[in-house]
Parts: C-alpha cells; sequence; structure tokens
C-alpha cells in the first residue's frame, strides 16, 4: 500500500509525518485491497488565528473506486484523527457492498 502525503499552507515536519502514518496506515487492517491513499493536511489559510483551519483530507483508491473524506477542526492532530474515522466508515461500506466481487 502505498502513502503519500502532502503538506498545504505549512511545513511538513516529521511528527506530522508520523501521525499521518501511524493513523492511516492502520486503515489496512479494515480492507486489504487498498491500492493507494493519498493525505493532504494543512491549514485553510495563513492568517487565521482562531477558529477551524487545520484541515485533513484522505483519497483512498480501491478497486474500481475512489473514496474521499475531509475534515477540518481547531487542531492538525484532531482533523487526521477525524478524517481517519470518516474513511475508516467509506470503507467499511464499500466493502460491505462489493463483498462478491
Amino acid at each position: 500500500m502505498d502513502i503519500r502525503i502532502k503538506a498545504t499552507k505549512m511545513e511538513m515536519t516529521k511528527a506530522i509525518e508520523s501521525a499521518v502514518k501511524e493513523k492511516v496506515g492502520s486503515l489496512e487492517k479494515y480492507f486489504d485491497k487498498i491500492i493507494s491513499i493519498d493525505v493532504e493536511v494543512g491549514k485553510t489559510a495563513k492568517h487565521h488565528h482562531k477558529g477551524d483551519f487545520f484541515r485533513a483530507e484522505i483519497n483512498v483508491q480501491v478497486p474500481k473506486k475512489m473514496l474521499r473524506a475531509e475534515a477540518e477542526t481547531d487542531d492538525l492532530y484532531k482533523s487526521i484523527n477525524e478524517v481517519r474515522d470518516r474513511i475508516k466508515l467509506e470503507i467499511t461500506k464499500y466493502k460491505e457492498t462489493h463483498q462478491q466481487d
């Protein structure tokens, strides 16, 4: 499984990269036919100081389909956790509807 990570409007640190790989890497236990995962983390704007301005987006390529989820919160790590939970639901739904394939 290939995981690609991109940072937008912020610097990609080792801590962020490690957190993303840890959280997103766990998706493989829910569905073993994941082809690739693209994750984008970042800020919605450089000038904001209050509110939900950290975002995480994930695109998961599975056979015959692209699954997508995104989340915006006031904390980058919360956004990563939230988007992981949302994509986990999408993977579970996809797996249930495509079990005979």
